[in-house]
């Protein structure tokens, strides 16, 4: 036998890091930091998102003060929309949806991030611990990666990304009719104007620097020479690439608050300061 080793009590419960041919290390990790901190905050932060954005998506009300529409309900497809002058209004489902519109375009930005490689990484660390850290043993008796039902439906993340393009567009539109005011008259800003500014940009920062993406731009090429204008798209994808985590997280972040921003402002909390 070598050294360093020792035999399993039985082949039943030999798994993991306990199965034959591993080294025999009798601690769960050797770790002295606080490696817990990273996967707890990122559960934190996750479950905070789940749950505010599931209550405003069930909500169905509150997602409209003119000129801005909440990017929860945008675009707004059901009959039971509010009316939205020029706005995001398409009734391609008639008055048998009775829920909240909401829930019509969410699944796209979900399904988008939901399998985006970073968020991957972070629930399950997160949530699944699988591992929960680096050189921290995952508590699984087997591991199959993504090769399995349900998790080899994550290799549909890049048709997510072909539906996440066209919402962040419409975001786009939502963005520029900001710069009307209440009364839809062209040529004003105000401080959600701002708000909606920050959040497009982040959006279309997370989504343009998708892994997916990267491959699209500049993937299945030989020679990148004869294709000078996808390897310059490539290299700046690959850019932002570095940030993907960062942008992942500013952007959810910005889009929950672009929310809450519209749901102040439809409840009455305050009214929108104006910059002109």
């Amino acid at each position: 036998m070598a050294a360093g080793t020792q035999p399993p009590p039985s082949h039943r419960t030999a798994t993991g890091v306990r199965s034959p041919g591993r080294a025999a290390i009798a601690a769960r990790h050797l770790r002295t930091d606080r490696w817990w901190l990273s996967p707890a905050a990122t559960a934190a932060g996750l479950l905070a998102f789940v749950a505010y954005s599931t209550w405003r998506a069930f909500a169905n009300a509150d997602y409209y003060a003119a000129p801005y529409v909440s990017p929860f309900y945008s675009p707004c497809l059901a009959e039971n929309c509010v009316p939205m002058r020029g706005g995001p209004n398409a009734d391609l489902f008639g008055s048998w949806w009775g829920l909240s519109p909401a829930l019509l375009i969410l699944v796209f930005p979900l399904g988008f991030r939901l399998t985006c490689y970073y968020y991957r990484k972070a629930y399950y660390r997160g949530f699944w611990a699988s591992p929960p850290a680096c050189a921290v043993a995952e508590p699984h008796r087997a591991y199959t990666g993504e090769t399995r039902f349900p998790l080899i439906l994550q290799n549909v993340h890049r048709y997510f990304f072909y539906a996440a393009v066209p919402v962040a567009g419409i975001l786009t539109y939502d963005t520029v009719l900001t710069f009307r005011d209440a009364s839809y008259a062209w040529g004003h800003a105000g401080l959600g104007t701002l708000v909606f500014l920050v959040n497009i940009a982040l959006i279309w920062a997370y989504t343009i620097s998708c892994h997916s993406c990267r491959h699209i731009v500049g993937g299945r090429l030989r020679h990148f020479s004869k294709h000078p204008v996808r390897y310059r798209l490539w290299t700046g994808v690959g850019r932002l690439n570095r940030h993907h985590m960062l942008l992942a997280w500013a952007s959810l972040i910005s889009v929950a608050l672009c929310d809450l921003y519209v749901y102040l402002l439809a409840t009455g909390a305050f009214d929108d300061p104006r910059f002109f």
